[in-house]
């Protein structure tokens, strides 16, 4: 007799304390769409990432092998109570790392595996002697075959071998696609000045600066300007021997004289020997300003060899098939089995199903305009984060919790209806889909939602409305109800005057034809905000990010365009900011008090004190990272990573400073604020939030007056030793404004890439206000966005399109919010139309 089974209906969460969860007790209901709201860090990622997906999967990975999991890099323990019936959990996290050079769209998705393997299988391949051999049997079951022509046997390539990532890799370019030469016009940026005076820049940043002393014992004039020498001085300088000198050389700093040896390095080498030394993506930033890269000579760009090359399949090779569009590749796969011998097509239909299976959810995701051999670096935010979405979907699981932190980043509103039909896909098939999102749309179709706040940091960390959409829009403690139920304000700038924008001046930039990008002409008005929009892949990050920003900066400097870059036009334009949602900082050292100059200024007011004088404490004696003052168990970090063999390292906060990061002795400076009788130590005002702190310090007006700036931007409830590298995106992109606010910006740009990344609509509204600040200030301001709130309030926009690759690169639409909602043509102007009426 069948006993009947309760099949669980829901996580149980009880006692969650992950980072600013205050010990809350919540219910996920399984097999459905759970969102989770919040403003900015207010908890959403905490208990969507940090506790759901932490203990989802580390209790999958601890099923595994104690051999298994050496090799598999583990979360830790979620600080959490109890949590009952957490499936299997998958994430697919807000920003995915960007792919080095060899990642392409086709490897990221690894749609080319299965076109390799068509290839290898189905296509006419070359004999040795370089006669073409039609497709056959034997090679597709990886057979020896004879040539037709000459008779000579062979194996034909296998998938592997086709590869530009190994033997299928061009010989010339390694398989990048690229070569890299240096760009001679970019040695001497300033000919006015002397060789003494820094002329040579490689000289002044990549190599030692004797080399003006060498060049001197080789006859060359170091005292004129550069412009006045000799073709024969210039000719050294750019391309001397490596000849070893014996030179009297005196060191600039210390003024100590000494003779050495020392072998002649010329400009030209300079940046060559500093290429082959690089490492990592720091080096390369101080040798690239020197390089010009242009597609291989030998593969022309597509970084396969010749012998890959010289396969075809249905009249084309695996480089030209590369080069097409999704959409245009899936017409051509289906051609294919028509274009072989019977016996092989049952064996090419099974294969392209493979293959076509993987392609449509990419379509379904508004994926097919990007070509497979397009470089992954090249992809936007959204576009990654999708092609991560469709690799986790199309494995048909089910029982698995999936958390999607933002799947809306980057999405054109035309695209959210493709992206929650994969969502409905995942929970058709038996999985639970636990989002974070903000847009509001995307959280009108969750079935369940969980609102947490209800303010960020220290002041939020609860749950404050949870239920149907319905009824999360009847709670009045909910600060996302008005904007589900269309009663918020959207309109919050005064914008300009449509007969007024251009009253400040124009920025003129015209370009040729770049990627799948027209030849464009565009302009945009000083002195306002304009919004560059249009669906995924219209070109937006190619006309701002590759030519805007690049051609402003080659202005600005005096230095040559960009090769695509016809002309600009910036008349008063001296500064171009772009201001992205990169982390700050790359380790914990990193905090809001040092990235924004306070604790410099702490260390100083803490130095003046009496007992810091007792002690004979200078400022550097306060320094979390070099003082005498900083923590001696964590070194300053305020946490511990504990080597646990087979598990995953485990990281505490340090036991002997609490996470302060500073040691016992600093509890015995204390600093009283005038007409106050509180004193503090300095790991008490480190662990405040902005907010906090800016009362105490009513006399320190510099102190004051930073802090102040944060809080004006929104970040009040940050603490002062909060890590940097952990903020979010939007967080981190307005901590980088910070030394920019209050400063007259006429002769300044702005540039914002997606800055509404992690921002509630609460906080989309001060984003503008900082947006208007800076405006009201005379900067232009440019932000790339999809954000229907942040384009309505835009002074002017422009929308690229219509469509995405081939289908778009164009200006199909520019003018007022309302000029473009009236324009048939625009996508963007059909959504926006709505936002307007409301």
């Amino acid at each position: 007799m069948e006993q009947e089974r309760n099949v669980p209906q829901k996580i149980i969460v009880r006692g969650a304390k992950v980072h600013n969860l205050k010990n809350i007790d919540v219910d996920i209901p399984l097999g459905e769409l759970v969102a989770i709201a919040g403003v900015s860090g207010s908890g959403k990622s905490s208990l969507a990432l940090g506790t759901l997906y932490a203990e989802g999967s580390r209790r999958y990975l601890e099923a595994l092998s104690t051999y298994t999991r050496r090799r598999i890099t583990q979360a830790e323990r979620a600080d959490v109570d109890e949590i009952k019936h957490v499936p299997a959990a998958l994430a697919l996290h807000q920003r995915p790392g960007v792919p080095g050079v060899r990642s392409t769209f086709g490897t990221s998705s690894e749609l080319l595996n299965s076109l390799r393997l068509m290839f290898s299988r189905l296509g006419s391949h070359c004999c040795p002697n370089g006669h073409a051999c039609p497709p056959n049997m034997d090679v597709a079951l990886m057979l020896p075959t004879k040539c037709p022509v000459c008779g000579e046997e062979f194996y034909g390539p296998g998938a592997e071998a086709m590869a530009f990532n190994s033997e299928g890799a061009c010989p010339t370019c390694s398989g990048t696609g690229v070569v890299r030469s240096v760009d001679e016009g970019t040695l001497v940026p300033d000919a006015t000045l002397s060789i003494d005076e820094g002329a040579v820049a490689p000289w002044r940043t990549l190599m030692w600066a004797l080399m003006k002393d060498i060049a001197r014992e080789m006859g060359v004039r170091t005292n004129v300007p550069f412009k006045d020498l000799t073709p024969e001085e210039q000719e050294i300088v750019f391309h001397g021997p490596a000849e070893k000198r014996h030179i009297f050389y005196v060191n600039d700093k210390t003024n100590v004289a000494a003779e050495m040896d020392f072998t002649y390095y010329s400009a030209v080498y300079t940046v060559e020997n500093a290429l082959s030394k690089v490492k990592d993506e720091k080096g390369m930033k101080r040798v690239e300003k020197f390089l010009h890269e242009a597609a291989c000579p030998e593969c022309g760009g597509t970084r396969l060899s010749a012998k890959v090359r010289s396969t075809t399949l249905a009249g084309k090779n695996l480089a030209e098939a590369s080069a097409m569009t999704l959409n245009e590749l899936l017409v051509w796969v289906d051609s294919v089995p028509g274009t072989l011998p019977a016996d092989m097509r049952p064996m090419a239909e099974n294969i392209i199903k493979s293959f076509t299976d993987n392609a449509k959810r990419l379509k379904d995701l508004g994926l097919d305009y990007l070509s497979l051999d397009r470089s992954s670096s090249t992809l936007s935010t959204g576009e990654r984060q999708r092609v991560q979405l469709a690799r986790a979907v199309r494995n048909e699981t089910t029982g698995v919790m999936y958390v999607l932190d933002e799947p809306s980043i980057g999405l054109h509103p035309s695209n959210i209806g493709g992206l929650m039909a994969v969502v409905d896909s995942l929970i058709e098939d038996g999985n639970s889909v636990v989002l974070v999102d903000h847009d509001v749309r995307v959280l009108k179709c969750a079935d369940h939602m969980i609102e947490m706040g209800p303010l960020a940091g220290s002041e939020g960390g609860t749950v404050i409305a949870q239920g149907s959409i319905e009824e999360i829009a009847r709670t009045k403690a909910s600060k996302i109800a008005p904007f589900l139920t269309d009663e918020e304000k959207v309109l919050t700038r005064k914008r300009a005057k449509g007969e007024e924008l251009f009253a400040h001046g124009t920025i003129r930039l015209k370009t040729a034809p770049i990627h799948t990008v027209h030849a464009l002409t565009v302009e945009i008005p000083k002195g306002r905000m304009t919004t560059v929009t249009g669906v995924s892949g219209s070109g937006k990050t190619t006309m701002v990010l590759e030519s805007l920003i690049p051609g402003l900066s080659a202005h600005i400097e005096g230095s040559k365009l960009p090769a695509h870059v016809t002309s600009i036009e910036a008349e008063g334009i001296r500064r171009a900011n772009l201001i992205d949602a990169t982390p700050i900082g790359i380790n914990i050292r990193s905090t809001v008090a040092t990235y924004s100059g306070v604790l410099d200024d702490l260390r100083k007011l803490y130095a003046k004190t009496d007992a810091a004088k007792e002690r004979k404490l200078g400022a550097g004696a306060f320094s979390y990272n070099t003082g005498e003052l900083r923590c001696p168990t964590c070194d300053g970090t305020g946490q511990l990573a504990l080597d646990v063999q087979f598990l995953p390292d485990v990281t505490i906060t340090c036991p002997d400073c609490g996470g302060s990061r500073y040691s016992k002795d600093a509890d015995l400076v204390r600093w009283m604020p005038k007409n106050s009788a509180t004193e503090y130590t300095l790991p008490e005002l480190m662990q405040m939030t902005v907010k906090e702190a800016i009362p105490i310090f009513s006399a320190a007006k510099k102190i004051q007056g930073n802090l102040s700036v944060l809080q004006g931007l929104g970040l009040g409830y940050l603490t002062l030793g909060e890590d940097t590298p952990a903020l979010s995106g939007g967080e981190a992109q307005r901590l980088k404004l910070a030394s920019e606010m209050g400063r007259t910006q006429e002769d300044a740009v702005f540039v914002f890439d997606e800055p509404t990344i992690g921002l509630h609509p609460l906080d989309v509204q001060v984003l503008l206000s900082v947006f208007t600040k800076l405006v009201d200030a005379g900067a232009t301001v440019i932000v790339i966005e999809h954000d229907l709130d942040v384009i309505a309030n835009s002074d002017y926009v422009i929308d690229m399109g219509p469509g995405g690759g081939q289908r778009g690169g164009r200006i199909v639409a520019r003018g007022t919010p309302e000029e473009m909602a009236g324009n048939e043509e625009s996508i963007t102007g059909k959504y926006l139309k709505d936002i307007l009426a409301n």
